[in-house]
């Protein structure tokens, strides 16, 4: 159902690091990309998060109730990748921890601001 997500930055290459580090810890890199774009997965043929300069030229901001959700795949992973974000710059939006019975989850700002959400949810 869902392509890609694409989020802007105001510095590719200081996005570019903060994302080769973070999401090398689901298995997701660099797929494809051009100056002012990059998308990121594991798959091209699955869901993708694309970072980007704004087409319009001007300042990135981030979206008021935009956020990115990527799957931790287990507690453990929610936390790591929470600790991995916040060594590289991301600034806290709530610590790990569970919110209902089946949703774990993590939240962090990049460096540009966009919210980002790490997740482990167990349903049926």
């Amino acid at each position: 159902m869902l392509g890609y997500t694409t989020i802007g930055v105001n510095d590719m290459d200081r996005a570019v690091k903060f994302y080769d580090a973070l999401l090398a810890e689901v298995g997701a890199k660099q797929l494809m990309g051009m100056d002012r774009i990059k998308f990121y997965g594991s798959s091209p043929e699955g869901a993708m998060l694309a970072l980007c300069i704004p087409y319009n030229e001007e300042t990135q901001s981030p979206g008021n109730g935009n956020m990115v959700a990527i799957p931790g795949g287990s507690r453990e992973g929610v936390n790591k990748l929470y600790a991995k974000a916040r060594e590289l710059g991301a600034t806290d939006e709530g610590e790990p921890g569970e919110r209902m019975p089946v949703f774990y989850g993590a939240y962090v700002r990049d460096l540009d601001g966009n919210k980002l959400c790490f997740f482990d949810m167990k349903t049926g």
